[in-house]
């Protein structure tokens, strides 16, 4: 059963068990939608001679009137309510689903044990109706959509190199880590007992902010509001709190000081590319160090150190070295990327590749994943680009190098095919090759440098690398993750349409729900990452990341290799997700049974 049938059938239960429960409180208005009077006997359902108007007694959970002594029971109309034709059962496009009763011949039930036998129905259906590998259509070899993309109109191809081309693997992380602890200690001074802090490899994840002026790593929404329990400093969590303290009562970040464009604002940071990853875990132990030996220290210095001391390790060209040294360790997926390559060679489209890196470092690495002719894939090869200044900057020439990597000085007047070229700029680019709009498809792994100008300002069509997915999808379609996550929307949806009920005895219950809602909110979280959960969400918002990432990238997966899971001509279509005003029809709501729209029961006759 997939989960949009399970959805399917959820929801329309939960419309026709709503029947057998008393009905929500609401003003006799809105009663006044359904007036039709039915009995109940057993599960069948019989309806009266003529359909009557119902008094508004249908507002407090009781059994209502007791029918009299051999004959009909009595039957009040609210005044100014007009009898209706007798209609079928059930709303219009819902077969099976009949209108809410408001007799009953159902004993009494106090406040508390409606609104429990509420919860259990609803609990029941959640777990009897998922059936096990729900989600397993999900993989990680799947291209997501954003926008709509044909490859059948795409000619030009370009790519980043680093996470782009060349996947590396998580080893690297601690070297840089390790190397950058060192150039902290010994150049800047830094106590010596920071020393005896190992790298972390899962403390942080992608796409976190770091508040400078406070020393704080968190995760924010695509709102700009901080996501409670995703705080840090050093190693420490925040509490919510002394986060709201901080924060002037709130966990809003504004504007003014949240990243700006390219992540880099005036108070806070994003940290947006993988290699930032040793970078956020190194800030965090520094922290550390300095807040458990109570020493006192600035926040701003030591974040602009840290960053100094990460970047000596790529001026420096340490990282360059490590993956020269042992390219079988650290460079993933060769094969799937030399396939790529002549794929789209064989299929006659145009390759070029910008990167930031240096020629003898793409060189050596391109070579090891498709040969000592890779050159002659690319009709351009662009190298220590300094992205993303290359793309706004107009000013910067390009200059060619020559097969030992060294500069020539003649002036550049095209892009030859089988030459590598430093440094220069998108317009000449655009200029000497005339390659402009969605005939070209460019491929990177960071939202801002790779992708952002791209999109907004040039027009191209662009793709998003994020191996994270793998590790993410993974835990979407585990059956434990759809339980969890299903029954907390049902649970969210239940809250939602019960809230009308303000009594003492409602408010505990509520008070008993709101906790649960909580502590399946943290278990859903510290599935992805005990400390910051999932890239993607908060609790149920996009994160920030996300939100970029739809913004400025058309497609994106978790790796190169998934584009030869597609045929050259296929077109990515973006799901279409219900707004928060639409009805949920469609599979994002109805997978979860939460029912958004107030009173689904009384408007499904307009469905």
């Amino acid at each position: 059963m997939s989960f949009k049938t399970v959805g399917t059938v959820l929801t329309r239960t939960l419309w026709a068990r709503g029947n057998r429960t008393p009905p929500l409180a609401r003003s006799p208005r809105v009663n006044r939608l359904s007036t039709s009077c039915r009995v109940f006997a057993g599960s069948e359902h019989v309806e009266r001679s003529a359909e009557r108007s119902c008094s508004s007694d249908a507002d407090r959970p009781s059994g209502g009137e007791a029918p009299a002594s051999g004959g009909e029971p009595p039957h009040k109309c609210a005044s100014g309510d007009k009898k209706r034709l007798k209609e079928a059962p059930g709303a219009p496009g819902v077969s099976g689903v009949r209108r809410r009763s408001f007799t009953s011949n159902a004993a009494p039930m106090d406040q508390t044990s409606f609104l429990w036998s509420r919860y259990n129905d609803l609990k029941r259906l959640v777990h009897d109706l998922i059936p096990p590998g729900a989600c397993k259509s999900l993989n990680s070899s799947v291209i997501y959509a954003n926008n709509e993309v044909s490859l059948e109109e795409v000619d030009i191809y370009g790519f980043d190199y680093d996470y782009t081309l060349a996947q590396y693997s998580n080893e690297l992380n601690a070297l840089i880590y390790n190397t950058a602890k060192g150039f902290l200690i010994e150049h800047f001074k830094y106590p010596e007992g920071i020393a005896k802090y190992e790298y972390i490899p899962n403390f942080t994840v992608r796409g976190l902010h770091y508040d400078i002026q406070k020393g704080l790593l968190m995760k924010i929404d695509a709102f700009h509001y901080i996501e409670p329990g995703t705080v840090y400093r050093g190693l420490s969590p925040v509490s919510d709190d002394e986060v709201l303290y901080l924060y002037g009562g709130t966990f809003h970040v504004p504007l003014s000081q949240d990243s700006g464009f390219y992540g880099k604002g005036p108070k806070v940071k994003q940290f947006m590319d993988i290699f930032s990853i040793p970078e956020m875990t190194l800030l965090a132990v520094a922290n550390d160090f300095f807040i458990t030996n109570d020493i006192e220290y600035d926040p701003v210095h030591l974040f602009k150190d840290v960053s100094e001391a990460i970047g000596m390790v790529h001026l420096k060209g340490f990282m360059y070295k490590w993956i020269m040294q042992d390219l079988d360790k650290f460079i993933l997926r060769k094969e799937e990327t030399d396939a790529v390559l002549h794929r789209l060679v064989r299929l006659g489209k145009k390759l070029f590749l910008i990167t930031n890196s240096p020629f003898s470092f793409v060189d050596k690495g391109m070579t090891h994943m498709v040969g000592k002719n890779w050159r002659d894939f690319f009709d351009v090869v662009i190298v220590q680009a300094d992205k993303p200044h290359f793309f706004t900057d107009c000013i910067k020439p390009f200059r060619r190098l020559d097969n030992n990597g060294d500069l020539r000085w003649e002036k550049i007047t095209g892009l030859e095919k089988g030459q590598i070229y430093k440094q220069g700029n998108l317009f000449d680019f655009l200029r000497l090759t005339g390659w402009r709009g969605s005939k070209v498809l460019y491929f990177g792994d960071h939202l801002y440098s790779d992708l952002a100008d791209l999109m907004l300002r040039h027009g191209w069509r662009t793709a998003a690398i994020v191996p994270e997915l793998e590790h993410e999808t993974k835990i979407v379609s585990a059956q434990r993750y759809a339980v969890t996550l299903t029954w907390l929307q049902a649970l969210t949806g239940l809250m939602e349409r019960l809230q009308t009920h303000r009594d003492p005895d409602s408010k505990k219950v509520f008070h008993e729900w709101q906790k649960e809602r909580e502590e399946l909110r943290v278990m859903t979280k510290n599935l992805f990452n005990p400390q910051f959960g999932s890239i993607f969400r908060t609790c149920h918002n996009p994160t920030y990341f996300s939100r970029r990432l739809s913004r400025f990238s058309d497609i994106y997966m978790a790796s190169l290799s998934c584009l030869l899971n597609y045929d050259p001509t296929y077109t990515f279509y973006p799901r279409r997700t219900p707004l928060q005003h639409e009805a949920p029809l469609w599979m994002d709501q109805l997978c979860t049974g939460c029912m958004k729209t107030p009173h689904l029961d009384d408007m499904a006759s307009i469905r």
